[in-house]
């Protein structure tokens, strides 16, 4: 499981005890990289005081500096995982660690390659939604990525995905996007060269301390999607 992490002081240590716990009663044999992308809080070093308690896991903390962006911490950790299959959470979990299972589980079974959480194909499973401005623009810039793309997937963006690593790491290798447009990218790359995939839905809760700037962020990942296409 790899986490990327930027100024996370304030969540990061819970995280990583739930995480490690839920690890540890049913997959001892995994790992947890935290990639600590520039911050410039205590992040770190909670980190290392969480790890020094995570029993039978293996964990490794990767260092950013400065800050590069979500989808180079991603890829990085995913490139330094050692084992089969990598999935990457955000920190706050928005997604519970025990939905794991239905995307590592396809994987295992030979099924598809890259298997990735949706929040919009059964919205029954939301718990506590995003404010209805945030949510709203996320279905728009989902639309606007299915219309550049051509990707048929509904949901690019949610921040739990799985991938068999001796499969997908040509792909994260060859990717550029270091923003939060990186999720398009991989998707894309991976559809253009026909690994299988599949969408699947998940639990998720949004939780204040959001590091996306709504305004911001959203175009600077239209302007990486815009890129993606002009470079395919």
């Amino acid at each position: 499981i790899v986490i990327p992490a930027f100024n996370e002081a304030g969540r990061i240590g819970g995280s990583l005890r739930v995480m490690l716990e839920y690890l540890g009663r049913g997959s001892p044999e995994s790992e947890v990289i935290v990639v600590n992308d520039g911050s410039t809080d205590a992040t770190s070093e909670i980190v290392r005081e969480g790890f020094s308690t995570g029993g039978p896991i293996t964990t490794r903390l990767i260092e950013h500096y400065p800050n590069r962006g979500k989808g180079a911490a991603v890829r990085a950790g995913l490139l330094a995982a050692t084992q089969p299959i990598g999935l990457f959470s955000d920190a706050d979990l928005s997604t519970p660690i025990d939905d794991a299972p239905k995307l590592i589980e396809p994987i295992t079974a030979g099924e598809v390659d890259i298997a990735f959480g949706s929040r919009a194909l059964d919205r029954r499973l939301i718990g506590h939604r995003q404010p209805w401005r945030r949510e709203q623009g996320g279905r728009v810039f989902n639309l606007i990525v299915r219309v550049a793309t051509g990707l048929p997937f509904w949901d690019t963006q949610c921040g739990f995905k799985a991938f068999r690593l001796d499969i997908c790491r040509p792909i994260l290798e060859q990717a550029k996007t270091e923003g939060f447009g990186f999720d398009v990218e991989l998707l894309y790359l991976a559809w253009r060269t026909k690994i299988r995939m599949r969408e699947i839905p998940v639990r998720w809760n949004h939780y204040e301390g959001s590091k996306v700037d709504f305004f911001h962020d959203s175009l600077c990942m239209l302007g990486e999607v815009i890129a993606l296409r002009s470079r395919g």
